[in-house]
């Protein structure tokens, strides 16, 4: 029986390999597994507290809204903290490099697959007569070696197409435990954008209730200088009318002269607090004027102080999440490092078309292929791979101390918050009964001196004392709002976490 001088290869070479690829592929990868590290945490809100017990409000556990600011029933704010979403500059960096992380993580997850490569061309060619393809000729044919070199030096025209792959097989899982810190660092970088929402949105409330705060002292002061004129007004009436001497003149001239030097700072703090406000909305200076106008908004009630669970602590904030994912990374590149001991296979494959006649090219014939591993092994390099494992294993050693540190340090922030806040509200009651007390101490001067019973110092000493009762009552009702928005931010804002989000 004739045979086919063209025969056509079957596809057993190419199964092969793939077989091989498939069944080197399944190898279990190198190094050591992550587990998430357990974080230490109080059994309640009252444990783990370095204040007095006398300074610890009753905690609700009841779970924060995700939008914790609207607790404040502020319109105002909650229309800023939405403006702030969409253009400040902190946001949408941390945006970025979250979208930058991903596909980094797509590119590192890539080397899974084959590298596929398409090639085409077309050359003029023309061999030398005395160059290395010709010199075997004067060995096997030195009497035909001009007839032979005009042959093989004849200029022809040689078409090529065809298609290159390569894949490296994971043996060792290099490849995965590269998309595996890839990963974790994606997780880092949603922790980070979580980081800077809550950044942002609690520095904005804090700047805004300071502003809020300073509008308030300025409303006061303003209505108390009023009536400071008209009491100059009437004092001044009554020293021409001879009922008084110049001195009480000159010590309502004192008084008034003190609430006009306490305007000006004033002035410059509210528009300080704008100013950074608007910053962090991502806008200039005096574009926020007319909705950071004074209102009557941030005197609402202050809401009931709810933290959800201390378990909630951990998978809540993102900066004890980012410490954890920068520790899975860690500990997934010992892994790769530990794979660059090994040897690495890459499987190859070509196919394709190549011929020096244009009238044969694309024939059966005129196909060339081929297929097959390749491995290389690391013999001698000083020890610089294994040094390399060391390294990234002191990272990881490195990256859980800061994890527990983190852990730490965030109990450390709730304590501080929650020992500021209940301290200012035990304050606050305080200066509410002073005020009320003031205010009881004005009315009955008043009424003393103009029953002519006391001259006019009583009356100026009560008025001194209200004023600082309505200043000392509007700054903390500004540090009770800013240290509520204190606790928000160290309990890592509201809402729930499920485990293992990245982000939220």
């Amino acid at each position: 029986m004739a045979c086919d001088p063209i025969r056509r290869p079957g596809p057993r070479p190419f199964l092969q390999a793939a077989v091989l690829a498939l069944s080197l592929g399944g190898c279990a990868a190198v190094g050591p597994d992550f587990k998430a590290p357990t974080a230490a945490q109080p059994a309640d809100w009252n444990s783990w507290r370095g204040g007095p017990d006398s300074l610890r409000d009753p905690v609700s556990t009841a779970v924060p809204p995700d939008h914790w600011w609207e607790t404040f029933h502020d319109a105002r704010l909650d229309a800023l903290l939405r403006q702030a979403r969409e253009a400040s500059p902190d946001l949408r960096t941390a945006a970025l490099r979250f979208a930058q992380s991903r596909f980094m993580r797509q590119t590192v997850a890539a080397q899974r697959g084959p590298d596929v490569g398409l090639s085409a061309g077309v050359s003029r060619q023309r061999q030398s007569e005395y160059g290395a393809s010709t010199r075997l000729l004067d060995a096997i044919a030195p009497n035909n070696r001009e007839q032979l070199v005009s042959v093989l030096s004849d200029p022809f025209t040689l078409y090529q197409a065809g298609f290159d792959a390569s894949w490296e097989i994971d043996l060792w899982g290099r490849v995965a435990r590269s998309i595996e810190a890839a990963q974790a660092d994606v997780d880092a970088s949603a922790a980070a954008m979580a980081q800077a929402r809550l950044s942002v949105a609690s520095e904005i409330a804090r700047n805004y209730f300071e502003l809020r705060g300073t509008q308030s002292q300025l409303r006061w002061l303003q209505e108390d200088m009023a009536a400071a004129r008209m009491s100059q007004d009437i004092l001044r009436a009554r020293q021409a009318g001879g009922q008084i001497d110049a001195l009480d003149v000159s010590r309502q001239e004192a008084l008034l002269a003190d609430l006009d030097g306490r305007l000006a700072p004033l002035r410059a703090q509210e528009a300080a607090a704008a100013n950074r406000i608007g910053l962090l909305a991502g806008q200039p200076p005096g574009a926020l004027r007319d909705m950071l106008g004074e209102t009557a908004d941030a005197d609402a009630a202050m809401p009931d102080l709810a933290l959800g669970l201390p378990s909630q602590v951990a998978l809540r904030r993102p900066d004890i999440r980012a410490a954890e994912a920068r520790l899975h990374a860690a500990t997934a590149d010992i892994g790769i490092a530990t794979a660059d001991l090994y040897p690495r296979i890459v499987l190859g494959a070509s196919f394709g078309y190549e011929s020096f006649k244009d009238g044969r090219f694309g024939e059966w014939g005129s196909r060339r292929w081929s297929v097959g591993p390749s491995l290389s092994l690391p013999l001698f390099d000083q020890g610089r791979r294994r040094a390399t494992v060391a390294l990234r294993e002191l990272a990881q050693q490195e990256a859980a101390v800061a994890y527990q540190q983190t852990v730490l340090r965030a109990w450390q922030e709730i304590d501080d918050a929650l020992t500021g806040y209940g301290a200012e509200r035990r304050r606050n009651l305080e200066l509410q009964r002073k005020l009320r007390a003031s205010s009881d101490a004005l009315d009955l001067a008043r009424a003393r001196h103009a029953g002519g019973m006391t001259d006019f110092l009583p009356e100026l000493d009560a008025r001194r004392t209200l004023l600082q009762a309505r200043r000392d009552l509007a700054q903390s009702d500004s540090q009770l709002r800013i240290g509520l928005v204190a606790v928000y931010k160290a309990i890592g804002g509201g809402g729930q976490v499920a485990p293992g989000a990245p982000g939220s």
